[in-house]
């Protein structure tokens, strides 16, 4: 089941995502277009991989945890300790490479980094909150953060993020890492360091999704000031480096929960390091099978439709789905349980790419970045 599950996964990436533009024999970069640096491939994978794990933890938590299992076995419950294994990975990992691919467009002029990054992700975030808000309102079951009256839309919209916060905290990122762009880095990374740590121990009121803006800051810092030497380890990948790095993940993972450490001052942001030290490793590995690592990349390319669709599309699908697989009988359930977070994964991603293209062919581009003015495209 598992095996088919996987197969399928990887068949819905390869078909969906947008094909690349071909590369030269052995190269690990990607076309970014002319006039600019070619993008590298393990950078691209490891964000396809981040937005799968995206999803997949909103699968679990949000549709798979909520069906009524009446088995004899815990699986339900194991597959939501294997995502709760990788929250110091995905998040982290996710903004760790957003700061690397952001070193250029930091040195841009002012009016520059507002147009392409600051203003286009508020105006990215504040066009999908109201959809949102306007789907979820028709899924009233679905267990998600919704705003519910105007003042609740208010404050989604400016202190307290929705689901969608990863584009407003980009937003915020990039204001930060411009106006500080001249400091040493050390000066920049070691506050962000103790924000992560006080807001990881609890010790700040993080409303939402908060405490995920306080947290992140300094891995995004980190990817834009330490970028050579990101490179440079991703470079330099090995296999003995991949099995070091995923023994520490595990074991900082096992002693953080041996000890009730999660909230301990600055364990979360040190486990998070390990955990994207990983992740860098494993990207730059897989990238080395180009049956894996391309089409990772490819979808690594297109996270922003995932990303902004698949919340919605994951609680149409909840509606759909979570009463008639709670009335099944045990033998029933028992030949979905194992495969079924993997399955819906792929059919949400799947979706939410499927849904992009189709908006764009339609003329619905603007739903994906900030709208051009009319003098500018003549120009």
């Amino acid at each position: 089941m598992c095996a088919h599950a996987a197969g399928t996964f990887g068949l819905v990436i390869r078909q969906l995502s947008p094909a690349p533009r071909p590369a030269p024999p052995g190269s690990t970069t990607s076309g970014a277009g002319p006039g600019r640096p070619p993008r590298a491939e393990w950078a691209d994978a490891a964000k396809g991989a981040c937005i799968i794990l995206v999803v997949s933890w909103h699968v679990i938590v949000k549709d798979y945890l909520q069906v009524d299992w009446h088995l004899g076995v815990p699986v339900p419950g194991l597959w939501g300790t294997l995502g709760e294994q990788l929250l110091p990975l995905r998040m982290p990992l996710f903004f760790t490479i957003s700061g690397v691919f952001a070193t250029n467009a930091v040195q841009r002029p002012w009016r520059v980094v507002v147009r392409s990054r600051i203003a286009r992700f508020l105006y990215l975030y504040a066009a999908w909150l109201l959809i949102h808000t306007a789907v979820l309102a028709a899924a009233p079951e679905f267990p998600t953060d919704r705003a519910t009256s105007a003042s609740g839309l208010l404050a989604q919209l400016t202190v307290t993020p929705s689901n969608l916060w990863y584009l407003y905290a980009l937003a915020l990122y990039f204001a930060f890492a411009k106006s500080l762009r001249r400091m040493r880095p050390a000066v920049v990374l070691v506050p962000a360091a103790a924000l992560s740590a006080v807001a990881a121990a609890g010790l700040l009121d993080t409303p939402g999704n908060r405490g995920g803006l306080y947290q992140n800051l300094v891995f995004f810092l980190a990817g834009l000031h330490l970028r050579p030497q990101i490179e440079r380890w991703a470079a330099t990948a090995t296999r003995r480096r991949l099995g070091l790095t995923a023994g520490a993940y595990a074991l900082a993972l096992a002693v953080m929960a041996g000890t009730g450490a999660q909230r301990w001052f600055g364990v979360w942001p040190l486990v998070s390091v390990v955990a994207v030290a990983f992740g860098v490793t494993a990207a730059a590995r897989l990238c080395r099978r180009p049956a894996l690592g391309r089409p990772l990349a490819r979808l690594g390319r297109t996270t922003l439709p995932v990303y902004v669709i698949h919340m919605p599309t994951l609680a149409l699908l909840h509606g759909l789905l979570a009463a008639p697989l709670s009335g099944l009988g045990p033998a029933g359930q028992s030949l979905v349980v194992l495969g079924y977070p993997v399955l819906l994964t792929a059919l949400v991603i799947g979706l939410s790419l499927a849904i992009h293209r189709g908006l764009t062919a339609s003329g619905a581009s603007w739903l994906f970045d900030l709208p051009r003015h009319r003098r500018a495209e003549l120009a």
